[in-house]
């Protein structure tokens, strides 16, 4: 018998070790792969930048660092900012090395917070700020429990995107005026049409657009050229055109005039802004929306609780309960946070953790968990695990973590995008000497447009939204059934399972064992066999064990105490008990001890495994004492589960610890493709080893720590979260309800999040393949038709609408 010690089945996971980049300061993961190595010390990076530079000359990096650490000092790779060491309680921002700096923040948002790109989750700062490599708005990495007010920064984009559009409207209406048939000319001139429009559109470009242009000038500071780049170029252009048009006229060539005068553009730069913002609008409430189940999840804790003192009962917030605080939980509360029942009893409804409806009876000294409900008792509980260190926290955390991770297809994109901007700005110029040299008259005015409307239109926005969105997404969804992605990567190769590797106890069945029989032997009755048995088997918290100890005391036996204990590893386990030597475990151990009538034992064993039930071997004495038969009954999910898991073409294949003919009775039961018995944990991981070396894709599903190895060494581990911590840290999905039908829910989440990825990234790069060239004039020759850049940026902000929805098609996905 398999006697693995349970561990804490809460979801570990720690804040990972930071250093500071001695070039810019930024705090870095320890263990990332920018690193190098200088007079025996590692010295870890944000990005090649920073990297290069500390190569270049690192005495010299170190030596300025030495001094920024003791005054403000100069600048990062060129960028002049106020490098200091990072600490918490600082705000950071942007540098062009990647790529932070520290400043002083006027955001609300809690400035001590680690905060990450969305995008590129290798960028990581103190405070909040802007990514440097794509612009988009940082948000904190680890999730605040107490946070449930609104994004300011959603607030702050819908603000300027509001004022934007009531400016220009009437902007448009006026410039656009003769197209329409309103001769501007009859009631106003030319030179209060222009300084009116230059009023209308200034405002709307630096206050509405100003995060957009400055994210602009920091992508070309460092190089890091992105969609910003391009917005930035081509509202400036268009503006500054203008600018000059109405200042000093005279300095326009006659080759930009139209009907005799010089164009204005000012319409098109504040259109491009207000649709830009529009863009940034609907992609900060789609990321909202994509933290639904996140919302969800930190809604379950209640805000506050009830704690005992010496002076009596106060209420106090969920934050100020501390370890060791007795608190009082009357019947229709939600437990506050994780912790020991101290005195009363009650049934706890704990279907938001395990999804089963019904309810569990808690009782002095059980364990109970944050988030779930007390139904019908009261209780006085100890705190145990509050803030971060809660299961419920965790199990946020790890949401949030995988919707910030990084699928590998997203290098696809990544690796375009590095070349796209060039390729555009290349492409604009190309369009504008086009247009110059071989265009109609008036020349430099078309090819102004046609250059403008290519920056406009190939902003690679909806390219970096393409798969961060589907992940935010599909993440989110699986943790509203319960199936908590580790990482983006997990769901890649999730999609490529075609072997799923099963344990028996506690995966297909539930994991709740009962003693069924008791035969014994000798002059041995079953009162006292179980006595003693089970003054072993308390000192183990495997299921079969507990199943003893529940039999012994179901009789009325009287506790004994063991010493001596012993666990034996994928075995068995021995003590000594009122002065008997006592051995528990597989047959085939007590042959090796040299215990006699185990063939007797194996002899009756035979019926009840036919049964698929589980037969352990007591010895006392150096003989054979009694068998114990023990069924986990199966649990009523799991046969429509291996349905689900057949129908998506998987084949299913069961290892276990007991008997052949128990594993076989079980298989047949269950239509297992199929099964190994009697294997040890290290015989489960060299089974999964082998499945790979032939090519197999292989998730291992498991709950126990002797799962451990064998789903650390396959390409998914499934840990089911009523198992062990061991098995849920070596897994990239964890089942919250320890159900089977988590893993159909997480290969059908897999497929249908690839699926909406593939899909994402087709719409990006079909869109700006057929973009720029409209943009630069392909329809002209043909139709007459010169692409407006309003139109240009009207289009760009539908594709990025394009693919933000197609991803949040993933909520409403069928995982059942």
């Amino acid at each position: 018998m398999d006697h693995a010690e349970k561990q804490d089945s809460s979801l570990p996971l720690a804040e990972p070790a930071m250093q500071i980049d001695p070039v810019c300061g930024m705090k870095v993961p320890a263990d990332s792969h920018r690193a190098a190595e200088y007079e025996g010390q590692r010295y870890v990076f944000c990005s090649d930048g920073c990297l290069k530079k500390f190569r270049d000359d690192p005495a010299a990096v170190l030596a300025t660092r030495a001094q920024k650490q003791a005054t403000k000092g100069s600048s990062c790779c060129g960028t002049d900012a106020a490098v200091q060491p990072i600490e918490i309680g600082s705000a950071a921002s942007s540098c062009c090395g990647g790529h932070s700096t520290t400043k002083k923040s006027d955001s609300p948002a809690d400035a001590s917070a680690i905060y990450t790109c969305p995008m590129h989750p290798e960028i990581e700062q103190v405070g909040p700020g802007d990514c440097p490599i794509c612009g988009m708005d940082l948000e904190p990495k680890f999730v605040d429990m107490a946070d449930h007010g609104d994004d300011e920064q959603y607030t702050d984009m819908k603000r300027r995107f509001w004022v934007g559009a009531l400016l220009s409207t009437p902007l448009l209406v006026i410039a656009m005026g003769p197209m329409l048939g309103l001769q501007t000319a009859n009631w106003m001139s030319q030179t209060v049409f222009g300084w009116l429009q230059l009023t209308l559109a200034t405002p709307v470009v630096f206050w509405c657009g100003w995060p957009l242009l400055v994210r602009g000038v920091k992508s070309f500071r460092s190089m890091n050229l992105n969609m910003f780049s391009l917005i930035a170029v081509g509202t400036l252009a268009a503006y500054l055109f203008s600018l000059v048009v109405v200042l000093l006229p005279g300095v326009i060539p006659e080759a930009f005039y139209e009907d005799g005068v010089a164009p204005l553009y000012f319409e098109a730069a504040a259109v491009i802004v207000t649709l830009v913002l529009l863009g940034q609008v609907l992609e900060l409430r789609a990321r909202q929306q994509t933290g639904g189940a996140i919302r969800e999840l930190m809604q379950l804790a209640p805000d506050t609780a009830t704690r005992i003192s010496d002076d009596g009962e106060q209420e106090v917030a969920l934050n100020a309960v501390h370890k060791g605080d007795r608190l009082r939980v009357r019947p229709g509360e939600k437990i506050p946070v994780d912790g020991r029942v101290l005195s009363g009893s009650s049934n706890v409804d704990e279907s938001m953790l395990t999804g089963e409806p019904i309810p569990v009876r808690k009782m002095e000294g059980d364990q109970i968990t944050g988030g779930t409900l007390n139904q019908t008792g009261a209780l006085v509980m100890e705190a145990v695990g509050v803030g971060g260190e809660t299961v419920l926290n965790r199990i946020v955390q790890m949401v949030a973590d995988a919707q910030r991770s990084r699928a590998p297809i997203q290098k696809l994109a990544d690796v375009v995008a590095r070349y796209f901007v060039p390729a555009v700005i290349a492409s604009s110029i190309l369009a504008f000497i086009g247009w110059a040299v071989w265009g109609p008259e008036p020349q430099l005015a078309h090819a102004f447009v046609a250059a403008v409307a290519v920056l406009i239109i190939a902003c690679p926005c909806a390219l970096g939204l393409a798969t961060p969105m589907s992940v935010m997404v599909g993440v989110g969804r699986g943790a509203k059934e319960g199936v908590l992605i580790k990482n983006a990567e997990v769901l890649e190769v999730m999609e490529n399972v075609d072997t799923i590797v099963v344990d028996k106890t506690g995966t297909l069945t539930q994991g709740r064992p009962e003693v069924t029989a008791v035969e014994t032997f000798g002059d041995w009755n079953e009162k006292d066999v179980l006595k003693l048995a089970a003054a072993v088997e308390a000192q183990s918290e495997h299921p079969l064990a507990q199943a003893v100890v529940r039999r012994a005391k179901a009789d009325g036996s009287q506790t004994l105490e063991a010493t001596d204990f012993d666990s034996i590893t994928g075995g068995g386990v021995r003590a000594r008990v009122d002065q008997h030597d006592v051995l528990i475990g597989k047959a085939d151990l007590l042959d090796a001890e040299g215990i006699t009538d185990v063939d007797a034992g194996r002899a009756q064993a035979s019926s009840h495994q036919s049964d698929g039930a589980t037969v352990v071997f007591v010895a006392i004495d150096n003989r054979l004492a009694a068998i114990l038969a023990i069924t986990d009954p199966i649990k009523e999910s799991t046969p429509a589960a291996l349905n689900t898991l057949h129908e998506l073409g998987l084949k299913v294949i069961m290892l276990t610890g007991d008997a052949e003919p128990t594993a076989k009775a079980v298989a047949s039961k269950l239509g297992i493709d199929e099964f190994h018995a009697g294997v040890s944990p290290e015989d489960k991981h060299n089974f999964v080893r082998r499945l790979k070396s032939e090519g197999k894709t292989v998730a291992m599903c498991g709950d126990g720590i002797n799962d451990a190895p064998a789903l650390a060494e396959s390409n998914v581990g499934i840990a089911m979260g009523t198992g062990t911590g061991v098995a849920i840290e070596s897994a990239g999905v964890t089942l919250v309800g320890g159900d089977l039908r988590g893993v159909a829910a997480a290969g059908k989440l897999s497929r249908k999040t690839m699926s909406n990825i593939r899909q994402n990234l087709f719409f990006a790069f079909i869109y700006n393949t057929l973009g720029i060239p409209l943009a630069a004039g392909l329809l002209y020759p043909f139709f007459g038709l010169l692409l407006s850049p309003m139109i240009a940026a009207a289009a760009m902000s539908l594709s990025s609408v394009s693919v933000i929805s197609n991803a949040l098609r993933l909520r409403a996905a069928n995982l059942t």
